[in-house]
């Protein structure tokens, strides 16, 4: 018994190689091709409202719970749900992405996915408007609606990467962080709207709405690729002679289609870069969120701002990355654009004449070094003096430029990674890898959280009452006390400092090319 594995095109498994004319397509479905993905890239915008509206604005109901709190159980547990909500998301990113991944068995059903995930998302939301007990809100809001928006967001996301799978990946990664900076910034005005308005039942109902509606049309502008509705398919033809020397072929006796089912390659893993990318997302996602939690408190605390306009410097704090995302986004592009000797396949890519050539370190390091200088410099020397609220606004605006544009800063890790799999020829499947750099934040997140607690309680230690300058710092005037010199100097330090380390892997590259410089003399 014989048997030869063919294609769909009659050509031989073993044999098949990619011919020239596959690069070419008619002018039609090169149109079509280009529709989709902007639509695609619509369809990624929108969903960035229901799956980080909520978390990004839940400063705005902890604020409201403080005030207005009518449950049963302890109000300042519901200082947990954002933590949880972070964590929940990240973390289950990994597994997710594997799952849906276009080696994994569930790839096809992507959009399905994604629906499931928004049908979760708003019966989380219905339930916690009718919750009696804190508990309830912290099962709803914290779990239930983060694995809502994980499954929402894991499938899209993977679809988002492989239709822009060429040297625009980044970008098209960095224009969907704008839009969620966009969202970071107005739903924290439209929450605050309908609590003041409806109450929290009603507001939280009529949000429900808003994400229905969003996630609905967002995932269904957001198709799966062709190359994972197809799953690749082979041809089993079994044949039978009756002897060797038979000089006649005969005819085959079976003809079946399998599919055949590809598994995920993790031959990255066993090299370095993966690991050093990921232990500066850690380090700079735990440092990112700390101005996101204690900020609207610092500004009525420290520099005695009014409530309007400790919410409007979370606003500035978020508008920034609107630009930075796309910006960074369009850096990150740069190296694998410029090393690539084929022309982009975006066709508006010919209008773009000028790329820097930056690696993914250096975008990686100009984005974490710059906002650890900005909490060092910018936050840390605020005060209560009418010049505190203009270095608070330089910090808001700062640090939320060049730490909100480290999202997009990935497009580049995952071309380096992909360039690096390329030379080594090994396969490697981006998608799963783009997971794990968010499990990485997500990891991040949690720490953050973690930290922030007894970093605020040791700085009360040691300094006592935040402005009126009791406990140890009893006899300073707290007209002169900068940012160091309140309870919360400890997360400022540690904001910048987890920050700075966001940029090792400029470090580590530069080793790299210290060890190869020293290789070469020697031999030399």
């Amino acid at each position: 018994m014989a048997e030869t594995r063919i294609t769909d095109n009659n050509v031989p498994l073993e044999d098949w190689t990619p011919s020239s004319s596959d690069d070419h397509m008619p002018n039609s479905r090169l149109m079509d091709s280009t529709r989709k993905r902007a639509s695609v890239l619509l369809g990624s915008a929108i969903l960035q409202l229901p799956i980080w509206g909520f978390l990004m604005c839940y400063g705005v109901f902890q604020e409201y719970y403080t005030s207005n709190w009518s449950l049963a159980g302890d109000q300042e547990v519901t200082g947990v749900i954002g933590m949880i909500s972070n964590g929940v998301i990240y973390l289950s990113m990994p597994f997710l992405f594997a799952l849906f991944t276009g080696h994994g068995r569930w790839a096809q059903h992507r959009q399905a996915a994604a629906l499931l995930g928004a049908a979760i998302t708003c019966a989380s939301f219905v339930l916690s408007s009718f919750s009696t007990h804190v508990w309830q809100l912290v099962a709803t809001q914290g779990i239930l609606s983060a694995l809502g928006c994980a499954l929402l967001y894991s499938p899209t996301t993977l679809s988002l990467g492989e239709w822009f799978n060429s040297s625009n990946r980044a970008l098209a990664y960095g224009l969907t962080l704008s839009c969620k900076n966009i969202v970071g910034s107005a739903c924290p005005f439209l929450i605050r709207f309908l609590l003041d308005k409806y109450g929290l039942r009603t507001a939280l109902q009529i949000w429900t709405a808003i994400t229905a509606g969003t996630s609905i049309l967002g995932a269904m502008l957001v198709s799966t690729p062709p190359s994972v509705r197809e799953p690749e398919r082979a041809i089993t033809v079994t044949s039978s002679s009756s002897s060797p020397s038979d000089d006649v072929e005969s005819e085959p006796s079976n003809l079946t289609t399998t599919t055949r089912q590809r598994k995920i390659p993790w031959n990255f893993l066993r090299h370095p870069t993966i690991y050093i990318y990921s232990a500066s997302i850690i380090c700079q996602s735990a440092g990112y969120g700390i101005p996101q939690t204690y900020l609207n408190t610092y500004a009525s605390e420290v520099t005695l701002l009014s409530q309007a306009s400790a919410t409007l410097m979370l606003a500035l704090f978020n508008v920034p990355g609107i630009v930075s995302s796309s910006f960074f986004g369009y850096l990150s592009d740069a190296s694998s654009s410029s090393s690539s000797s084929s022309p982009p396949r975006q066709r508006w890519s010919r209008y773009i004449r000028w790329r820097p050539s930056l690696s993914a370190a250096s975008t990686t390091a100009i984005s974490a070094g710059s906002s650890g200088l900005a909490a060092f410099l910018f936050w840390g020397l605020t005060s209560s003096h009418q010049s505190g609220m203009a270095l608070l606004i330089l910090f808001s605006v700062t640090f939320g430029f060049f730490a909100g544009g480290y999202s997009a800063t990935w497009g580049g890790i995952l071309n380096e990674l992909e360039k690096e799999a390329a030379q080594r020829n090994e396969a490697i499947d981006m998608g799963m890898v783009y997971g794990l750099l968010n499990g990485a934040r997500g990891i991040g997140y949690v720490t953050g959280g973690l930290a922030g607690v007894p970093l605020l309680r040791a700085g009360m230690n040691a300094f006592g009452d935040v402005v009126h300058g009791a406990g140890s710092s009893a006899g300073w005037n707290s007209m002169t006390r900068v940012g160091y010199e309140t309870a919360y100097g400890p997360l400022i330090i540690f904001t910048g400092l987890s920050s700075l380390l966001g940029g090792l892997g400029i470090v580590w590259r530069w080793e790299k090319g210290l060890r190869r410089l020293t290789s070469g003399m020697f031999r030399d």
